[in-house]
């Protein structure tokens, strides 16, 4: 099993300040950074694009960068995101591009590779990837805005996920995104999660970094 992390989204940081956004999640002592990119076909929103991310590692950020490409066709800016500092680069199962091709060149490019699903997707859309993967994330919200709540039907998709991970011997890491908070986290983590992406709750929290330590106790007797 892999231990429990709190993920940061930089979507629901300050978009004045985002270098001190990042900042402030390496203060914390937390090591990962998640990104949404959205392009406003995919998504109805517009976020960040690789100059963005390019400019944090030029601000001195060595934090992870998960990057989740909410996009219609990401096979097209895989490189641009890769070269702009991405460590992991994931992708979307419900457009239609070659997923597998895809999910190829990421790794080629020397990053790793995730597949992501929305709370309408069954988990058998991505079940012959699975093998091909560093990272499986399950939307908790239908991605395009931050500060949804919580979709409690996503939990047994992510419980069969599990099941799958386990019964294969596969050793993807299992990500949730959306209205995740200490409470939604745990409960998420019970059907296997290990990965929690928190954008409101983290930065609008008083104590981010107590947060991301109850998160690492996950499990623990």
């Amino acid at each position: 099993m892999h231990p429990p992390l709190l993920n940061p989204s930089l979507l629901a940081g300050d978009h004045a300040h985002l270098a001190a956004s990042a900042a402030h999640v390496a203060a914390v002592g937390l090591p990962w950074l998640h990104l949404d990119i959205m392009d406003g076909h995919f998504v109805p929103n517009l976020s960040f694009g690789p100059e963005t991310l390019h400019a944090l590692r030029r601000a001195g950020n060595k934090l992870y960068f998960d990057t989740h490409l909410m996009l219609e066709e990401p096979q097209r800016y895989i490189d641009a995101f890769a070269k702009a500092g991405s460590n992991l680069i994931s992708v979307h199962i419900e457009p239609p591009f070659n997923h597998a091709e895809t999910l190829a060149r990421i790794r080629a490019l020397g990053c790793q590779c995730g597949i992501v699903l929305n709370p309408g997707t069954p988990a058998a859309a991505i079940e012959s990837v699975l093998p091909l993967v560093d990272l499986v994330l399950v939307m908790t919200v239908q991605p395009g805005f931050g500060g949804q709540p919580f979709r409690r039907d996503v939990l047994p998709k992510i419980r069969q996920i599990d099941t799958w991970r386990r019964e294969r011997g596969l050793d993807f890491r299992l990500e949730v995104d959306g209205g995740v908070d200490l409470a939604t986290a745990r409960e998420c983590h019970a059907e296997g999660a290990d990965i929690f992406v928190a954008g409101t709750s983290f930065f609008r929290s008083s104590d981010p970094a107590g947060m991301a330590a109850a998160v690492a106790r996950f499990g623990q007797a």
